[in-house]
């Protein structure tokens, strides 16, 4: 697809990344300040894990939870929020599963005076209502999805007045709510080029503490939802790979829910991410 397509929805800079071939992308200094905040985040060796296991390896692992919203979420969410501004934009659509994604960009909103709004899924939005409220207190509009903002939404209640909401109506909502919003751009948690970019900074400050101890791991493992943030650990140490660099053999494990298998079972089927 030609990336001009979709400047409707991203900034031109994010579509830059999205299409960059180059190794190294650098942060400004203005996503750098923010970053601060929490980072580098740590890493811990799991000494009581290892005694458990009776085993000998040694086990780290790296500590996303310090941030402020409480995920690896606001590494991509605090950049995007920047490159938006830089272009002037003033208002981002988004939507949210659990809340993670959205208390990230509503927290990386705040930063760069860019107000939010966040379709969360409306079983989400009835059973977490710590996490609205998290998103709120960070200034975001938050609305229950399938909600009567959108046509979509109008469209989904009519047929179903207690739907419980999916992540692809919520999609369908922040996509339609921007595109009639001159002032506004969508926003994107994950799946994107420039997501994993921006979530690589994980696996880079990984490399740099193991140094520090004198290690390199043997195998890297990371939990997979949507991927960023097992991609953004284990990108520099496959790098190293595929390059002829790794001074080991190294391995790498993606584990995945099995409340949703994705990846392991389930039929291989395409599908639509903006069911609208």
């Amino acid at each position: 697809m030609d990336p001009r397509k979709l400047e409707a929805l991203f900034p031109r800079e994010l579509l830059k990344q999205e299409m960059s071939s180059e190794r190294f992308i650098q942060i400004p200094e203005q996503v750098r300040d923010v970053y601060r905040l929490y980072r580098p985040t740590p890493m811990y060796r799991a000494r009581n894990f290892e005694k458990a296991l009776k085993t000998p390896a040694k086990i780290y692992y790296k500590y996303e939870g310090i941030s402020p919203p409480g995920s690896h979420k606001p590494n991509t969410a605090i950049a995007q929020a920047y490159y938006n501004m830089k272009e002037g934009v003033e208002k981002l659509t988004t939507e949210t599963g659990a809340g993670q994604w959205g208390s990230a960009l509503a927290f990386g909103g705040a930063f760069f005076d860019i107000d939010v709004d966040v379709y969360m899924v409306r079983i989400s939005y009835d059973q977490k209502p710590y996490r609205r409220v998290m998103m709120q207190f960070y200034g975001a509009e938050v609305y229950p999805s399938p909600s009567e903002c959108t046509e979509v939404g109008r469209k989904i209640l009519a047929e179903n007045p207690n739907s419980t909401g999916s992540l692809g109506i919520a999609i369908s909502e922040a996509v339609e709510a921007c595109l009639k919003d001159d002032r506004a751009k969508y926003s994107l948690g994950s799946v994107l080029n420039h997501v994993l970019t921006h979530q690589t900074v994980i696996g880079l400050e990984a490399k740099e503490q193991l140094a520090m101890a004198d290690e390199y791991p043997d195998h890297v493992i990371g939990c997979v939802g949507g991927g960023s943030s097992f991609g953004g650990l284990y990108a520099p140490f496959y790098h190293d790979k595929v390059m002829g660099r790794a001074p080991k053999e190294v391995e790498f494990t993606a584990v995945e829910s099995t409340a949703c298998p994705s990846m392991s079972s389930g039929e291989y089927m395409y599908d639509h991410g903006d069911t609208g």
